[in-house]
């Protein structure tokens, strides 16, 4: 059998054996093998290359062995998660793309809680409010931190962007509503007084023209922008009303209370619609489902729609989901009120929700200290991240430009946890939490 080492490196092996017999005492294999290699005048040099080579390949050979054994056990590992994965990882501007590990940014400086952030629907720009009594204003693609506004005298309980980034609302357990001007140094331009004690929830109605506001006065309010003046006041839950939002087309409302129910309201008189009753504990958060999301929820509760009702299987508000203390999620009928189906796998407090923009998936966040994805067609959970390290208090949708230029005009409905459509997008999610940091996740 012809060798595959050259005449110079055998040679050196041979030189290297021999080293090695010498040093060890064999002698007489020593004396055989020199004469059996044509190594008769070998002898002893501490300063050749092959001196003490034997062991030093020797132990080469014995760490890269494991580290081969190391690769092999990674890679059916690998293997075996690439066979239970879908086919294709989706991407940042993909529309099925969920929160992954690790964060992209980790934002701190609050010096409490972070109870809410929200995105800037024109630019790379996230709020965050705080039990510190502050917002503070960053740059979410590279994680600078601009400002902190200043104003209110007690913990901020929720903040929100209008349709066009112009104003800013946030409200306090100081039992004020104020409002902001982004373009103008972030100046407070206007304070709303009305609620009787800490308000929990203020939102911009779709239209821009109107705020509805929550409140533990077990109250909500309507409050017109342009004069400051509360305008509407509804009465319905008998506890503190932990969030009210309103639907896409600012028709009606959806709040959820300490009462253990949520409930549907018409935006313009105030009356209830539909009261959804069943969890067993507080409801911390409600929300309605896009239009995007209605065929998966109709397949997850066996909802056939007949084609003479086309028009109103898309009507705006037909569905709904909430978050509650008893750790589920319930995907509810919001005209009949009926439940169509409970999401069990969170272990402590539901506090966000969001739909996907694809319609495919709800997002939750719980003080359990992770966010789950949940297959809104077959109701199970299938991915739970790690997302921080005390409980998620509260979680945003955001969409920006890929290349990171100019508006493409896409923005966060802040009513819904959905997004407007856009070719060439970016997602992005924020999370706040009790450790007092915002983490940023962007693929």
């Amino acid at each position: 059998m012809a060798s595959i080492l050259s005449e110079r490196q055998k040679d050196e092996l041979h030189k290297s054996i021999l080293d090695y017999l010498q040093t060890n005492g064999f002698h007489g294999t020593l004396n055989a093998f020199k004469a059996e290699a044509g190594q008769a005048d070998f002898q002893p040099d501490s300063k050749a290359k092959w001196s003490g080579l034997l062991e030093k390949k020797w132990t080469s050979v014995i760490r890269l062995q494991k580290k081969i054994m190391d690769l092999e056990t990674r890679n059916a590992q690998l293997q075996e998660e690439l066979s239970s994965a879908p086919s294709k990882r989706p991407s940042a501007s993909s529309p099925d793309w969920t929160p992954r590990a690790p964060a992209r940014h980790t934002l701190s400086g609050h010096r409490s809680p972070i109870t809410r952030v929200t995105f800037h629907p024109l630019f790379s720009v996230v709020v965050s409010a705080s039990e510190d009594s502050t917002l503070k204003v960053w740059d979410w693609e590279t994680g600078d931190f601009e400002r902190t506004v200043k104003g209110h005298t007690k913990a901020v309980q929720d903040v929100d962007f209008d349709s066009k980034g112009n104003l800013l609302v946030s409200c306090s357990s100081d039992l004020t509503i104020k409002l902001w001007d982004t373009n103008n140094d972030w100046k407070n331009v206007r304070t709303l007084h009305g609620h009787d004690h800490s308000i929990s929830s203020a939102r911009f109605m779709p239209n821009d023209d109107f705020i509805v506001s929550a409140s533990r006065d077990r109250t909500i309010r309507v409050w017109e922008v342009s004069s400051g003046f509360c305008v509407k006041t509804f009465s319905g839950h008998n506890d503190w009303v932990r969030s009210v939002l309103p639907s896409s087309d600012g028709q009606q409302l959806i709040s959820c209370s300490v009462d253990q129910t949520a409930r549907i309201w018409e935006a313009t008189k105030g009356e209830t619609k539909a009261e959804l009753r069943g969890h067993e504990h507080v409801v911390e958060v409600a929300v309605f489902a896009p239009v995007a999301a209605y065929a998966a929820i109709r397949e997850l509760a066996g909802i056939a729609v007949p084609s003479a009702r086309a028009a109103e299987a898309k009507a705006v508000g037909a569905f709904a989901a909430t978050g509650s203390r008893d750790k589920t999620i319930k995907i509810w009928d919001a005209v009949s009120g009926q439940c169509l189906k409970t999401l069990v796998g969170h272990d402590n407090w539901v506090r966000a929700l969001l739909f996907h923009p694809s319609g495919k998936f709800l997002l939750s966040a719980s003080d359990d200290k992770t966010i789950r994805t949940w297959d809104l067609v077959t109701g199970r959970c299938l991915k739970v991240l790690e997302a921080h390290s005390h409980f998620v208090t509260t979680m945003a949708w955001g969409r920006a430009p890929a290349s990171g230029g100019q508006p493409n005009g896409s923005q966060t409905n802040g009513a819904n946890g959905a997004a407007t459509e856009s070719a060439h997008v970016v997602n992005v999610v924020a999370t706040g939490s009790v450790d007092q940091t915002v983490k940023i996740w962007v693929p």
